[in-house]
């Protein structure tokens, strides 16, 4: 997830478009936000780790 919002960034930054900026930086912050939960020990979706 965080790979894809890095992704879409990228290309909404090159090719000027708004929305896939945005997309992308929701799945950014998200995938972020599971990431630490995750490394935290908290279980994310009745899993121990999110990869």
């Amino acid at each position: 997830m965080i790979v894809l919002g890095v992704i879409l960034l990228i290309l909404g930054f090159v090719f000027g478009i708004s929305i896939l900026w945005t997309i992308g930086l929701i799945l950014l912050l998200v995938g972020l936000v599971l990431w630490v939960l995750g490394a935290l020990g908290h279980a994310v979706g009745g899993r121990r780790h999110y990869w």
